[in-house]
Formats: C-alpha cells, structure tokens, sequence
C-alpha cells in the first residue's frame, strides 16, 4: 500500500473517537504497528498489506460498553462500515474489501474463532498483544470504570477456590483472557512477545499479592 492512500484512510478511521480509552484510536494505532512488524517478520508467507492495514485501522471503529448485550455485534457491525469506507475510495482495490471484512469479523477473542488468512491470523495476534502486558492491565481496569465493577473480589481476589465468569471483576479477566492469550498466538514473533507481557502480568500479580496482605486484605 502506497503511503498516500495509507494516510488517508488513517484520516478517515481516526474521525471515529470512542469515548472509550480501551478502545481509541491509539489502540488502532498500536494494532496497526504491531500489525506491520509481525507481518514484517515473518518469512514464510506475504502478507498483503492491502487488506492488514485497514483491518486493523477499522478492528474496532464501532465499540460497545461489553456488558451491553449489542457488543457482541461489534465485530460484524466494524465490518460492515469499513467496507462502506473503503469502496468509496477510488484509489482502493474493490476486490480486496471482503477480505479486511473477514479479518475484522474474526478478530474478536470471545468469538474464539481460527482464522485462515494470513492477514487474519497477524491481525489476531496484534490484537491479542493488546489484551496481555501492561498495556492490558491499564485497559482492563479502564474497562471496570467503564462498567462500575470492582477491581478484584474480596472474598477471593485470585481465585484460589475457582474463577468466576471473568465479568464479575477485572481480576477475573486476567484469569480468564490476559494470561492464556499467549498460548492462542499463530506467529512466531507474536509468540514470542507475549511470552514476555505475560511475564510481566506474572510479576504484576505477585506484587499485588504483597501490596494487599501489607494492607490486610488477604
């Protein structure tokens, strides 16, 4: 993709500011460079940089408070508009558009689906990238603001005795997304950063372990 066009269609998605920090414009920014670099990395296939681009520009242009029932429509309705966007470029490929509607359709974690593109599988993984490290924490609990949850559960804020759905507190997420999206990775570079953000989120929850027996809590 030339960079003209590339700079246009970043004029276009950052028009969409979500008044939501997890899920801005620079989250899109961060995906779309993550994005770039495992595509960049990986030898053994081409990745079409035509289709990565606005996939993951357009991944989350339409974002949902996620304890409202319509965000599971998220990923479908992202499609939808990006391929809305895109054909009222002229300079854009047409037949391409289907494509980055694939991959932004089959991005979502909860969805839990396999993808078979190439570009899906990059856009996958940089996005997953996102949900672990301490980018992730700090989007997790702006998150629980978002939906007045609490940060972890009195009773068992690391679930010793078993994990709640990870809904029930932003604690919970960790257990349930942040920690396993590691092992879900299909490239070898994604792989090997998430290796190191879950390390971090290890040594994050080891100090939290301290900081709340210091103030009696556990």
């Amino acid at each position: 993709m030339n960079k003209k066009l590339k700079e246009k269609i970043i004029d276009i998605a950052c028009k969409y500011n979500k008044n939501d920090p997890s899920h801005d414009f620079e989250h899109a920014l961060r995906v779309l460079h993550l994005s770039e670099k495992i595509a960049e990395k990986e030898k053994k296939e081409k990745a079409d940089l035509d289709i990565l681009i606005p996939a993951a520009l357009f991944h989350d242009v339409i974002v949902y408070r996620k304890d409202v029932l319509r965000s599971k429509k998220e990923s479908d309705e992202s499609a939808d508009l990006a391929g809305k966007m895109l054909k009222k470029l002229k300079e854009y490929p047409k037949e391409k558009i289907s494509k980055v509607q694939i991959c932004i359709r089959q991005c979502s974690f909860s969805k839990g689906i396999v993808p078979e593109l190439f570009e899906a599988k990059i856009l996958q993984d940089a996005d997953r990238l996102e949900a672990t490290g301490v980018i992730s924490v700090m989007r997790t609990f702006a998150s629980c603001g978002q939906m007045n949850r609490k940060f972890y559960d009195p009773q068992d804020p690391f679930r010793k005795n078993g994990r709640c759905p990870e809904s029930f507190s932003g604690l919970d997420l960790f257990y349930g997304r942040l920690l396993v999206v590691g092992k879900r990775m299909h490239t070898q570079y994604a792989r090997k950063v998430a290796k190191r953000r879950t390390e971090c989120l290890q040594k994050f929850l080891k100090e939290l372990r301290k900081e709340l027996r210091e103030s009696g809590r556990i």
